[in-house]
Order: structure tokens, then C-alpha cells, then sequence
């Protein structure tokens, strides 16, 4: 009998832990691996041969701004592909509703419209990013990138930084 009561409350303490730790990753933050080479070389990829060393970027992504979409230029966030909403992307924030940008395909010059983003890969040459497919929907958007967690010779805050040009005041 004093077993099953053990195991009984043992189950009670797991759950209650997945539970709690289920809404701390849903409302707070979480944790993500960088996929891809986008981002270098502010943000390190996990590669086959990093895999061996475990020497990619793991980052702490904030979601607490997502309430009211409070980000700024030059954030880094996590957002969900406007292509293939399975993939996460990781890009830097370059310009919010109302901001002008110079689309580099076109020339053109383009007003950043309510409720979009436009973001950018750090590594232009291989960045699938908005130069690609446009503004993104702010809906999309899951997080701002905070930390650098691993590799713990990495460890460190990721700096908020605006390319140079990129945005107009118009």
C-alpha cells in the first residue's frame, strides 16, 4: 500500500512539473538550436560535425514581448517561415510598421505596412529572408532572441544592431 501511495505522488510531482514547465516555455521563454547558416556570424549553426562536439548556438528566446509586440529595430527573433509554417527562422528585425526600407531586388522604396516586419539575415548571401518573400505578419513572430546558452564559450547576450541604410525616416 505505502508503494502505491509513492508512486502515486511521485506521478502527481511529475506532472505538476510538466505542467508548469509546459506554461514557463509557452508564456516566457524557451530554448532553440540554430538551424542554417543565415546568421553568421553573429549565430553559430549546428552542423554534422558540430553535432560530434555539440558546438552550435543554443539560444534563450524571450516571448514575453510578444504581448503588444513590443520589439525594436535590430532585434534577432525567432519567427515562423511565411512559406512553410513548420520551419523556424532565426533573422534580425530590420524594419516595423510604418518604417520605410529600401527593397534591395527592386530599388524601390516601400512603406513597411501595420501589422508586418521586415527581417534579415545577417549572412545576405545565404538568407532566405525578406528580401525573398517581403514583410512578414507580426502574427508569425514567436520570440526575441536574448542569450547565446551553449556552447558555454559562447555564452553571452546577442547585441540589438541595425545595419547601416537600411531604414528611412520618410
Amino acid at each position: 500500500m505505502g508503494t502505491l501511495s509513492s508512486l502515486w505522488l511521485f506521478s502527481k510531482r511529475i506532472a505538476t512539473g510538466g505542467l508548469i514547465g509546459l506554461t514557463i516555455s509557452d508564456r516566457w521563454f524557451s530554448f532553440s538550436p540554430v538551424k542554417g547558416f543565415s546568421m553568421l556570424p553573429t549565430l553559430v549553426p549546428f552542423t554534422e560535425s558540430s553535432l560530434r562536439s555539440l558546438g552550435g548556438d543554443v539560444l534563450l528566446v524571450e516571448k514575453l514581448c510578444l504581448d503588444m509586440y513590443k520589439f525594436s529595430n535590430g532585434d534577432v527573433i525567432i519567427l515562423k517561415s511565411p512559406t512553410d509554417h513548420k520551419q523556424m527562422l532565426v533573422k534580425r528585425l530590420i524594419a516595423l510598421p510604418g518604417d520605410w526600407i529600401r527593397d534591395p531586388a527592386s530599388r524601390d522604396i516601400i512603406k513597411i505596412p501595420e501589422g508586418h516586419c521586415w527581417v534579415e539575415g545577417d549572412n545576405s548571401a545565404a538568407s532566405f529572408d525578406s528580401r525573398a518573400f517581403g514583410s512578414v505578419p507580426l502574427g508569425l513572430v514567436k520570440g526575441r532572441v536574448t542569450h547565446v546558452i551553449w556552447p558555454p564559450q559562447r555564452v553571452g547576450k546577442i547585441e540589438r544592431r541595425l545595419p547601416s541604410g537600411k531604414i528611412s525616416s520618410i
